[in-house]
């Protein structure tokens, strides 16, 4: 059994995933914060000289093709996006390959919202198609502040 798959719920490895990015994120030195209960639209909290990220933590390990769908809805069945006003950043898992990306809301989010976002960690895209490598293991987003992140378009 693959260790993702010893969870019953998705909501049981949602949970696991978050705990692996509060552990990831700490690693690289960053304060970590997390809400009580499911009543916010995002799971963590980053702390960063006095400004707070709102990050959403979602996971993948659905391969399609040459890459993994991880969907940035709140629920599979919900139909209502996040938005800008309560989710600074994206932070998706592919679980088969232990990859984080760190990927700004409003890449997500701006003027044409995705349902969700292809991740290719291991075959390199053509030019044509959407790219999110430029995300992948972007730790250093964290230390932007919500303005910045909502400017960026790739990691510095």
């Amino acid at each position: 059994m693959k260790q993702w798959e010893q969870f019953s719920t998705f909501k049981q490895r949602g949970e696991w995933v978050e705990l692996l990015f509060m552990a990831a994120a700490a690693s690289h030195g960053y304060h970590i914060l997390k809400p009580w209960g499911d009543s916010l639209a995002y799971d963590v909290g980053i702390e960063h000289g006095g400004g707070l990220l709102r990050v959403q933590v979602k996971s993948t390990a659905v391969l399609r093709g040459t890459g993994y769908f991880c969907r940035c809805r709140r629920s599979y069945n919900d139909i209502q996006d996040y938005t800008l006003d309560e989710v600074d950043l994206f932070a998706a898992y592919v679980v088969p390959m232990k990859i984080w990306y760190l990927i700004p809301a409003s890449e997500i989010l701006g003027a044409e919202p995705k349902v969700g976002v292809m991740l290719h960690p291991v075959v390199p895209l053509k030019k044509s198609r959407e790219c999110y490598e430029h995300y992948r293991e972007a730790w250093g987003l964290l230390a932007k502040t919500r303005r910045e992140l909502a400017r960026t378009s790739k990691p510095r």
